[in-house]
């Protein structure tokens, strides 16, 4: 299956630093600114910078930077004294625009947004050295998180397993249609599945899912579980699981029109995911309502990293994931 998603690295992201200006306002089993066009150029390191393995060892690799050569960059060029880890009431100043006050919300490599005196909220791309703090231009970093002691229950909520290696794989599978529904499954159910030898694969579109149901060939020894969006009466979706009739393939999904959507709201931080209108492209117009400057794949990595456990997901793709697996698991 091709990687995507929060498996890419973040060349979109350096791309839209090179081009856009600043914004002015604003188990069974186991747990943008433009202004900076090149700084390949410059000095070395300065020593006592910690080396990018430290951070994201520390970080569990996660965040919405999945490497730290654009920080160190702006360290080389004297731009950045120091790495800021931000937590919301924390002062800064926006040097361009001589805004300073406490953070209201900053997303890493994303946003930062600021309230000055008169209670006006600002929104800046956190480019590192912009902000100072304390006196010091700083680079804007999300707090590191603690490392966590090994747990007895799986993120999906499930005893973990003494014996927590891979079983080889079976030859049921489960199809979901995106990538980003299959990180979500991972982030959520991944230690369940490599205990049970299941394997997610992408469909890229469920247009052709009889053809390929058939192509497949499902049997007793060989199951095959379906997970789509959006499955409700009078769906596309609904209409194309209609045409699959077979005991040992299982179609179920979830309501929602994207895969974002199973997230809850308050596990990212907002109330309510916005309303698109038919017609719009959902991702695009929720980003515009939140107003969010960045590309879908990069928010994407944001929300699944604020995922933790089966309980950052609504309930109706908790219990088809889990009786999928259920339903493959008992090919055996």
């Amino acid at each position: 299956m091709p990687d995507d998603g929060i498996l890419e690295p973040l060349d979109a992201m350096s791309e839209a630093r090179e081009t856009a200006p600043p914004r002015s306002e604003g188990s069974r089993g186991s747990a943008s600114g433009g202004i900076l066009e090149s700084l390949d150029d410059f000095a070395e390191t300065p020593d006592k910078i910690r080396s990018r393995d430290d951070v994201m060892s520390q970080s569990g690799g996660g965040g919405i930077l999945e490497s730290l050569d654009d920080m160190h960059d702006a360290r080389r060029k004297g731009l950045a004294k120091r790495e800021l880890f931000v937590e919301p009431g924390m002062r800064l100043e926006h040097t361009p625009s001589k805004t300073s006050g406490p953070v209201v919300s900053f997303i890493e490599g994303v946003i930062v947004v600021i309230k000055d005196q008169l209670g006006s909220e600002h929104r800046f791309d956190p480019v590192p050295g912009f902000f100072r703090h304390e006196g010091d231009l700083v680079a804007l970093r999300s707090p590191l998180l603690p490392k966590k002691a090994a747990s007895s229950v799986t993120a999906s909520g499930s005893i973990a397993a003494e014996d927590t290696s891979a079983r080889v794989a079976r030859p049921s599978r489960i199809w979901v249609e995106g990538i980003h529904d299959a990180e979500l499954i991972e982030r959520v159910w991944g230690d369940d599945l490599r205990y049970e030898g299941i394997v997610v694969e992408q469909l890229e579109g469920a247009d052709d899912l009889a053809a390929m149901v058939r192509e497949f060939g499902p049997n007793d020894s060989q199951r095959l579980g379906v997970l789509l969006d959006h499955l409700v009466d009078g769906s596309k979706e609904t209409r194309i699981a209609a045409q699959v009739d077979d005991p040992n393939v299982l179609i179920l999904g979830h309501p929602y029109v994207d895969i974002w959507e199973a997230i809850k709201p308050a596990a990212i931080g907002i109330d309510a995911w916005p309303t698109v209108p038919m017609g719009e492209q959902w991702k695009e117009g929720v980003l515009k309502r939140l107003g969010i400057g960045a590309a879908p794949p990069q928010f994407w990595k944001h929300i699944l990293g604020k995922v933790s456990s089966w309980k950052d997901v609504e309930t109706p793709l908790v219990n088809s994931v889990e009786q999928l697996i259920d339903f493959v698991t008992e090919a055996e």
